[in-house]
């Protein structure tokens, strides 16, 4: 704890108060059931009332709570953005680090396979992909982690590449240590920082595309996560002729926002230690 404090002051304004607020949004989306006393699912009031006591963000066309669909949103989509940075962040480190130590036809193969997920247009494609496997939760995250693991393979591979060349290494490989004693003592310190750098930035980066995905109308219609929000906003006949958009479309869209302008910072902030 007082490790994490020290980084913690170390830290810049813009880098404190993004981890500030990251952490709030953490907390409200873990303690939702509590925050929220209307339901996130179900009509507790009357269509499209404006924010009051009673509903603080106001209501949608259906009467349903806005402030507890924004609640359980953000539950949603930080779960995803971690399960997408766990995923991709794994696999990209797998394929750097095993393109980096050994090098040769097999480093050739993978990173001409990374040039090539590279070039692909994401966007479009991410779209086919979710409209073909369909819009469940779990095909999203799929889809979004498939395009999300070659930025940290890159920078892993890199970092390999410089550190087997070091005496230490070599003598270790002289003395017969393998691949994997090699990896947990001496790889693995040094390229933590990074990983845990590109798994943040994948984190920001995922709840964009859920959201872009859900905002198109590909994401998942049962979930209420801030893209689905605002596909249903935008539907809305007649929504920015009124002035519903004030809190309709604004909660979740600043929300989306804050959170992953949080999520670059934090980001930042960690590379620059």
């Amino acid at each position: 704890m007082k490790k994490y404090c020290k980084i913690f002051k170390k830290c810049s304004i813009i880098g404190k108060l993004s981890f500030l607020v990251a952490f709030v949004f953490i907390i409200v989306a873990i303690l939702c059931p509590l925050l929220c006393k209307h339901p996130y699912n179900v009509p507790s009031g009357g269509a499209l009332n404006s924010p009051s006591m009673e509903h603080i963000l106001g209501t949608d066309d259906l009467g349903i709570d806005l402030w507890s669909q924004i609640c359980y949103g953000g539950r949603i989509s930080i779960t995803l953005g971690v399960f997408i940075a766990l995923l991709a962040g794994t696999f990209g480190s797998f394929v750097g680090i095993i393109s980096g130590y050994y090098g040769g036809i097999i480093d050739k193969f993978l990173m001409r396979f990374t040039d090539l997920m590279l070039v692909l247009p994401q966007l479009p494609v991410m779209i086919v992909l979710a409209a073909f496997f369909g819009p469940k939760l779990k095909n999203v995250i799929i889809v979004l982690s498939i395009f999300s693991w070659v930025e940290p393979a890159r920078v892993i591979r890199s970092k390999v590449m410089s550190i087997k060349y070091e005496n230490y290494i070599k003598a270790a490989k002289s003395y017969g240590a393998s691949f994997f004693h090699i990896l947990r003592k001496h790889i693995l310190p040094q390229i933590f920082p990074l990983i845990s750098i590109s798994m943040v930035k994948i984190i920001s980066k995922a709840i964009i595309a859920e959201s872009s995905l859900s905002f198109l109308g590909l994401g998942d219609p049962v979930s209420k996560s801030w893209g689905m929000i605002l596909n249903h906003a935008i539907d809305f006949d007649g929504i920015y002729f009124t002035d519903y958009w004030q809190w309709w479309i604004t909660a979740p869209l600043l929300s989306i926002i804050i959170l992953v302008l949080s999520f670059a910072f934090i980001g930042k902030e960690i590379e620059s230690f």
